[in-house]
């Protein structure tokens, strides 16, 4: 039988336990609550001043981020330490401008300024032709003598510094795509040719440089440009940063994308300026004008020249820089919607940049090719890249093409016009244009250069090395270290 007194007992036991639990946990809280606040009002008091100045600090960054977001596109190398630091070696006139019939000024007893011509008042000429297409040492050389004059109404992205401990980089002004162009024939009263004589000579004065023995060569800049030149002296040279057109008559362990810097080569046809043209304006589809037979992976023009000659509106023929080629190029891309870039004796041809400037949206068909700035502007939106064996099958290259919609090309077309100024040289140097964005790409490059300098110091003071030189001997290399 339940006692029911009990059961009431009970159940009024566990009400009053219940509401006891209840008032003592809001009694909690609200003494929380009122602590809470006191020290939060008395931290808030004192250090209003401090969070007025760091509000103040915050919308000081965002002001001067937004002025550096005007001046710096996504391309440039802006940052706090302002351009990058060059030492340039005051090199006899033999290496660059000398090569151009440039003579010093006699009456100039300072070694050190008589090496190089006034730019402000006069700019020795390069030739033209094919040769402009590797002339980026020279109008390098020529940035790096115009950062000098403080007055000068430009942006500079590179500053020459005359203290070699101050520098990013050090600066090789030697013209060696000029060198191998104009004097690498031998002539009937030489043993050996020029070309070859100044890269012996360049190598012993580089070597017996402190700079040099200072970093193993490996914050020197040494412009390599055309695929033949610096043939003696690059196996010599090798821990330097090359400026290269690409790595295809280099091995890996001379030359790598990891510590050199492809740029581009220097249009030779006509810009296309003020262009109003559009998709339906430019009648020819593809356009191919350039040398067919060619060796190494250059076997890919021949076949595609028997695979597209009868296509109706391609134009794929042979053709040079004699009799008006230039010219007859200039006006085949500014009436074509696509351009083929084909690998030729190397990954690389002048070709993309002559579709560049020509707004004609480039075909790259080049497995091993290389880009410049690659690393900050993605070509695929003003590009089309086929894989060489996709582009040698019947029909496969026309039939990718005709799909390509109007609209399609038009972004690219537009593109095409933003881009166009990254890839052109001027003197004195524009925001952005090439000359400025090979020392961009260079100065992205500094930062892996003084960790390999650093890492070869690691064993330097160390028992096993003995000799004077012995720092140094690990340069010979085993790899591109």
């Amino acid at each position: 039988m339940v006692d029911k007194n009990g059961c009431a007992i009970g159940y009024v036991a566990r009400n009053l336990l219940l509401s006891l639990f209840i008032v003592t946990t809001i009694l909690f809280a609200l003494s929380c609550y009122f602590v809470l606040r006191s020290t939060a009002h008395n931290r808030f008091l004192s250090s209003t001043f401090s969070s007025k100045s760091f509000v103040d600090d915050v919308n000081l960054k965002k002001v001067v981020q937004r002025e550096r977001d005007e001046h710096c596109s996504s391309t440039s190398r802006c940052v706090k330490d302002g351009p990058l630091k060059v030492y340039m070696y005051n090199m006899d006139p033999e290496f660059h401008f000398g090569l151009l019939d440039w003579k010093p000024d006699g009456n100039n007893k300072n070694k050190g300024t008589s090496v190089w011509p006034d730019v402000q008042k006069y700019i020795p000429p390069y030739p033209g032709g094919l040769n402009l297409q590797h002339s980026i040492e020279y109008w390098l050389t020529l940035d790096l003598l115009a950062s000098e004059y403080e007055n000068a109404p430009r942006a500079v992205a590179a500053k020459r510094v005359y203290n070699s401990t101050e520098a990013d980089v050090i600066f090789v002004p030697f013209f060696s795509s000029l060198s191998y162009n104009r004097f690498s024939k031998v002539n009937p009263h030489q043993k050996i040719s020029r070309n070859k004589d100044l890269q012996r000579k360049l190598v012993s004065f580089l070597t017996a440089q402190e700079e040099w023995k200072r970093s193993g060569g490996r914050d020197h800049v040494v412009l390599a440009h055309h695929p033949n030149s610096m043939l003696d002296a690059r196996n010599k040279l090798f821990p330097a940063m090359f400026i290269l057109s690409d790595f295809g008559r280099y091995p890996p362990t001379v030359a790598n994308v990891e510590k050199d810097v492809i740029a581009p080569y220097k249009h030779v046809i006509k810009a296309y300026e003020n262009d109003t043209s559009g998709f339906d304006s430019r009648p020819i589809l593809l356009y191919f004008q350039g040398a067919i037979y060619r060796k190494d992976g250059g076997f890919v023009r021949q076949e595609l020249f028997y695979l597209l000659q009868d296509e109706k509106d391609v134009h794929f023929s042979f053709g040079s820089v004699r009799n008006g080629g230039i010219n007859k190029a200039s006006q085949g891309m500014h009436n074509s919607k696509f351009c083929l870039n084909i690998a030729g004796d190397t990954p690389s041809s002048n070709r993309l940049f002559d579709a560049i400037a020509s707004h004609c949206v480039p075909v790259i068909i080049s497995d091993d090719i290389e880009l410049p700035f690659e690393d900050v502007i993605d070509y695929s939106e003003f590009s089309v890249f086929v894989r060489t064996s996709d582009a040698l099958k019947e029909n496969f290259l026309v039939k990718l093409i005709r799909g390509i919609s109007k609209e399609e090309w038009t972004r690219m077309w537009n593109r095409l016009q933003e881009v166009e100024k990254h890839y052109e040289f001027h003197f004195p140097s524009k925001p952005d244009d090439a000359v400025q964005m090979i020392w961009q790409a260079i100065a992205r490059k500094v930062p892996s250069v003084k960790m390999r300098i650093h890492k070869s110091r690691r064993y330097s003071g160390s028992a096993s090395e003995t000799g004077k030189d012995s720092r140094w001997s690990s340069l010979i290399p085993r790899s591109f270290w």
